[in-house]
């Protein structure tokens, strides 16, 4: 079995640097969390939501938007990063450009790649814990909403000058 893996890695990769077996042990780590957080549910009789209704979804999506990009670029969070990247400078406002050193730092760099992980967590969260999981998401989405406030004002004050 691990031969085929091995090879399976090499003719996948094709003389690129891909780590696969890092994926894949990713993967199992998500698919563990979200089976434990299903069996959790199970036993303590929670249940999903019947219907998500809109006003739900836009605060999970401008949460889950925030959350993402504050874990994989803000600099404040970046000595969570710091083991599994290296820094190479800024990308943005008060965003980091970070190169990853393996797959765990692909993925706590990458918004795109945390967004699965942190819906996944609010999904969880109006399961187990609904207000509690709506007041965060209220508060990350103002937060998501002060930053395109603070970007649109800092472009008005470059055209106004």
């Amino acid at each position: 079995m691990t031969d085929f893996l091995e090879r399976t890695e090499q003719e996948y990769a094709g003389g690129h640097d891909r780590p696969i077996r890092g994926y894949l042990r990713i993967l199992t780590v998500y698919g563990g969390a979200v089976a434990a957080a299903v069996g959790a549910a199970a036993l303590t009789g929670r249940r999903a939501p019947d219907r998500i209704e809109l006003l739900d979804l836009a605060l999970m999506a401008a949460c889950t938007h925030k959350v993402s990009r504050l874990l994989a670029k803000d600099p404040v969070t970046s000595p969570l990063r710091a083991p599994f990247t290296r820094y190479e400078g800024v990308s943005g406002p008060a965003e980091l450009k970070e190169e990853p050193r393996n797959s765990v730092g692909e993925l706590v760099s990458c918004p795109f790649c945390l967004a699965q992980w942190t819906a996944t967590a609010y999904a969880a969260g109006m399961v187990f814990a609904p207000r509690l999981t709506r007041l965060a998401g209220a508060t990350m989405t103002a937060v998501a909403a002060s930053d395109w406030l603070q970007l649109a004002y800092a472009r008005l004050m470059r055209k106004a000058t």
